[in-house]
């Protein structure tokens, strides 16, 4: 089955390695982030392959931004089938370091950014239900960090946005459920292996397309038992969890 998947909040760590991992499945796939240049290069990559790509530059703190890349995305490729909100910001700066502002942009990209495409993609997949008659109509995925679920010293506008945002999929999960829309929270223990440069110590990363492998079995999952929260980890290391 070939699906419509946006991926907001694409960089060359995770966010490109869940475009891939996406488009080899054949899915056509949109890349959103502020960086123009970076995502089509990422496009004409994946275009070699069996899905395709659309990149969309968007500011994801700007709702007007996100509404209209959604819908320049319906009209390449058709209703979203799949979103993966995947864009965070935060400084890294405690309670009387962290300004207004900083706390606002945080928020404003992990918690409204991802609230205005859920908005967009979930009538898209709602409509597809109720025409199609599928028993899982779509599926919406929220990449979390240890910072959900447990708040960290000098990351305070990170910690709050991702509890934000995780609190807002339990909610949609609950909602939306029972309509066939799987909503699921990644938790992502660790750090994720970095791109382009070389590590010490490679075991102590988390591996980006293994963690990509996970997004996808997870639109895969079938109605009667959808996952609501995966903890990915690699165990104790030495790098510092986010």
């Amino acid at each position: 089955m070939t699906r419509v998947a946006v991926v907001a909040g694409v960089g060359p760590g995770l966010g490109a390695s869940i475009v891939r991992r996406f488009a080899a499945e054949g899915c056509s796939v949109a890349l959103l982030a502020r960086s123009e240049s970076y995502l089509n290069e990422l496009a004409a990559e994946v275009a070699e392959g069996p899905g395709e790509a659309l990149a969309v530059p968007t500011d994801l703190a700007d709702p007007d931004e996100i509404r209209s890349a959604f819908e320049e995305v319906r009209g390449a490729f058709g209703p979203v089938d799949v979103l993966v909100n995947h864009a965070s910001s935060g400084s890294w700066k405690g309670l009387r370091e962290l300004s207004v502002e900083e706390l606002d942009h945080a928020t404003a990209v992990g918690v409204r950014g991802a609230f205005v495409c859920a908005q967009e993609a979930v009538d898209d997949m709602l409509e597809r239900g109720e025409t199609e008659g599928d028993e899982k109509t779509g599926t919406v995925l929220f990449t979390g960090a240890t910072s959900a679920v447990r708040g960290r010293d000098g990351a305070l506008g990170f910690s709050a946005a991702k509890f934000g945002a995780r609190g807002m999929a339990e909610s949609m999960a609950k909602e939306l459920g029972s309509e066939g829309v799987h909503v699921a929270h990644v938790v992502l223990d660790g750090g994720i292996r970095p791109p382009n440069r070389e590590v010490e110590d490679e075991a102590a990363y988390l591996d980006p397309d293994d963690i990509a492998e996970t997004y996808w079995r997870l639109v895969e999952q079938d109605a009667s038992t959808m996952t609501f929260e995966t903890h990915i980890t690699n165990g104790p290391g030495d790098i510092e969890f986010l």
